[in-house]
């Protein structure tokens, strides 16, 4: 397959039904090997077994089988378990580490016909946004390699950007699968928390990790979510979801939704060329037949701090011993960030936490009475320029708008809405509890009007 052939094996759905699994993993793997001098969107390649999954998707099809994802080729965030892969989580704790047994959520995917290309680069230890790792080196965005992919789940934006993979797997504690599908022209979506299974996945904050799909089209995230879902028993953060929970009718369209677009906050500080951008989604989203209606969320800002000091206890709580014990094995940025955890005392976060039941409680009361989405920038900054990406800084300034959604458990969407200054943008949607079905309503009835998520970086086009 040429570079045509794969882009339209991405692009059209149609199309990639009618090439052979093993032909379309074959020629992304040759991609990925290309690529990944440059890129280092994967920490490790896995081509014995996204040929082997490949394989036997073939065979299923031959035996006159669909399964579900039918040869989707996902890239795997490096924290994931994949049986007999090595799951570094970008550390040098775990460099060796070799899960017996898949994550729950890969084992699910991979039984509905998903490959495993490989696993994706992630920032240390799943801590960060930049994905400047001192020990497996930088992950670079492909829209321009002197710009950061975001993180955590840079690998896994990267990596579709360049069309490395048709779909992704990243983790989601504050923005890492919003804020690299923003940075890299592709869409994600952060679930519910608790509706995707934790168990085999690195965490970095219990009160906020989930598994979240990514991919260019919201039709293949909603493929992958609708597969990744389900109460899994065994995982001790799972959420049993409502008796009356709907499901994806991925082409009901936006009509009589009400979309609310924040009147404080979310705004502020944004540079003019997004809030243009993001203004103009909405204005396209309105021309599909939603409702625009203005909204006060009263607490946004303060939202935000308590995400951000309660993801400090968590992240020092799991690596106390490991940061007491064997700091120099920390890089130092990530070692720093962890040491400001130390500042959060009991009392602190056990208010914080009664504010996360406020906030939620709050928002829940706006999508009741108010609004049924609400549109936002995914981040105020496009991809910043690695040279002077700080992380502790950079993080907190790309992740501002995507915290709020974290802390209230509630499911959001980034999917591309232009560009400014030749760098993707993203728009952020977010939904009351459970009600992913309103977000993929909203993703895939703008993509079919737009073309944003098929734009390619020009160093791909002129390849081609």
């Amino acid at each position: 397959m040429n570079d045509d052939d794969v882009r339209a094996a991405i692009d059209d759905r149609a199309r990639r039904a009618e090439v052979g699994a093993v032909e379309l993993t074959q020629a992304l793997l040759q991609r990925i090997h290309e690529a990944q001098p440059l890129l280092s969107a994967f920490i490790t390649v896995t081509d014995d077994l996204a040929l082997s999954d490949a394989d036997r998707v073939d065979r299923a099809r031959e035996e006159g089988r669909r399964l579900p994802l039918d040869g989707l080729p996902v890239a795997v965030k490096d924290n994931i378990d994949v049986g007999g892969v090595r799951r570094t989580v970008a550390s040098k704790f775990f460099e060796e580490f070799v899960p017996s047994a898949d994550a729950e959520v890969v084992r699910r995917i991979r039984a509905a016909g998903a490959v495993i290309v490989g696993k994706a680069f992630l920032h240390e230890l799943v801590y960060g946004a930049t994905c400047s790792n001192p020990f497996y080196g930088q992950c670079r965005n492909p829209w321009d390699t002197d710009r950061i992919p975001g993180g955590s789940s840079g690998g896994s934006g990267a990596a579709l950007a360049a069309d490395l993979c048709i779909g992704a797997l990243g983790s989601d504690t504050g923005g890492s699968v919003r804020i690299p599908a923003h940075l890299n022209g592709v869409s994600a979506l952060r679930p519910t928390f608790g509706t995707v299974s934790n168990r085999g996945v690195f965490p970095i904050s219990w009160s906020f990790d989930t598994v979240g799909p990514m991919a260019r089209s919201m039709r293949d995230v909603a493929d992958l979510f609708r597969v990744m879902k389900g109460y899994d028993l065994l995982d001790q953060w799972a959420v049993p979801p409502p008796d009356d929970a709907a499901g994806t009718d991925a082409d009901a369209g936006v009509e009589g939704l009400r979309l609310g677009v924040p009147t404080e906050f979310f705004f502020e500080d944004v540079d003019p060329a997004i809030d243009r951008l993001v203004r103009a989604a909405v204005e396209e989203l309105a021309s599909l037949g939603a409702e625009i209606v203005e909204l006060s969320l009263p607490g946004s800002a303060q939202a935000y701090e308590i995400c951000t000091l309660i993801i400090r206890a968590d992240a020092l709580a799991l690596h106390r011993e490991r940061l007491d014990e064997n700091p120099e094995l920390f890089g130092d940025e990530v070692r720093e960030r962890l040491r400001l955890g130390e500042s959060v005392q009991g009392w602190e976060y056990a208010r914080m936490v009664e504010r996360m039941h406020e906030w939620r409680r709050d928002v829940r009361v706006r999508f009741a009475d108010d609004v049924d989405l609400v549109v936002t920038p995914s981040a105020n900054a496009v991809a910043p320029l690695i040279a002077s990406s700080e992380m502790i800084p950079t993080t907190a300034q790309l992740t501002r708008f995507t915290y709020p959604w974290s802390l209230a458990h509630m499911p959001a969407i980034s999917i591309p809405c232009g560009f400014a200054d030749d760098l993707p943008v993203g728009v952020q949607l977010g939904a009351d509890l459970h009600r992913e079905d309103l977000l993929v309503r909203a993703g895939v009835a703008y993509q079919a009007v737009t073309d944003w998520h098929l734009r390619r970086p020009p160093a791909l086009v002129a390849a081609a």
